[in-house]
């Protein structure tokens, strides 16, 4: 079975640069419907889009270039933005002329063939692979496939909260994710927090008498929450010298599971770009349910992938 990879996972790879230059592989290719990447190298004046293959003329037209562009529920800058970059694509025609050889592409066939994938194969739950392709103050927007875009809340990020989705990603980061929720009109939506671990496994790394590295993520009247995991954080006493964002030396006074809480003294904040590093707890192909807190507590944090 194919599998479908965020755009730029294949394009360095043997098998991807073998057609390169090869018009008989590529011919090969059209009637298999083989997905290739290459580099988008110019964007004309009418959004056609120009890929590097070599000897090879090879050209994207405005309306194969992605789902949406004919029918206009997909802007022209989805085609300019993707100038130096890899897009995948399928191939749908050779013609040669004059000597010349001209390969027709179709990156809105590769995303439609992706899509079917998808929906074939994946449902609520499943645990697939995906690129951060741009941030949003709502939320993270990921390539699952072929150019294909699903929303990552950012409430469903991690546990602990952030102001922004930049403050755990950058755009180009491959991540894991799973699949929350596959709507009737396509859209999907996908959530990570279940995969970084349960309150507990991630307070096993802490223990009372350490002192750690922290970030601020946010001032309350009664305190200041610092995240010590993107599953975890702990709260210290309200200091007038300290802001959000800012690094953090924290001493760690006690940890108390049954209320899922630590309590931290700040050492001392400082600026810096230091964000606590994203680990995976769950490495299944899917998960059917999550429970973040302790069985024994009262408050109880958890996701049905099965109802979501």
């Amino acid at each position: 079975m194919k599998e479908f990879l965020p755009e730029g996972s294949i394009i360095n790879t043997e098998e991807n640069k073998k057609y390169y230059s090869n018009p008989a592989l590529l011919r090969d290719a059209i009637a298999k419907k083989t997905v290739i990447e290459a580099n988008a190298l110019i964007c004309d004046a009418e959004h056609n889009l120009f890929v590097d293959l070599g000897n090879i003329k090879a050209i994207i037209p405005r309306e194969e270039g992605a789902i949406g562009i004919s029918d206009g529920t997909t802007r022209d800058i989805a085609l300019i933005s993707r100038v130096g970059k890899p897009v995948c694509f399928v191939v749908t025609s050779i013609a040669e002329e004059d000597g010349i050889i001209t390969a027709y592409l179709s990156r809105k066939q590769a995303q439609e063939e992706c899509l079917k994938h998808f929906d074939a194969v994946h449902s609520k739950g499943d645990i697939i692979s995906a690129k951060i392709t741009h941030l949003e103050s709502f939320g993270a927007f990921c390539d699952i496939g072929c150019g294909n875009v699903a929303l990552l809340p950012i409430d469903a990020i991690s546990v602990s909260r952030i102001s922004h989705p930049r403050d755990r990603f950058l755009v180009g980061d491959d991540i894991k994710a799973v699949i929350k929720n596959i709507a009737s009109d396509g859209k999907i939506t996908l959530s990570l927090k279940e995969l970084l671990g349960s309150w507990e496994e991630n307070a096993a790394f802490f223990s009372a008498g350490q002192t750690v590295t922290g970030v601020v993520r946010s001032i309350e009247n009664y305190g200041i929450f610092i995240e010590l995991a993107p599953n975890l954080a702990g709260l210290a006493e309200p200091r007038s010298d300290v802001k959000i964002g800012q690094q953090a030396s924290v001493f760690i006074k006690s940890v108390l599971p049954e209320k899922m809480k630590i309590k931290l003294i700040i050492i001392d904040c400082f600026d810096s770009s230091y964000s606590p590093k994203i680990n995976y707890f769950y490495d299944n192909e899917r998960i059917d349910e999550w429970n973040y807190s302790p069985a024994f507590c009262e408050k109880q944090i958890s996701t049905d992938f099965k109802s979501a």
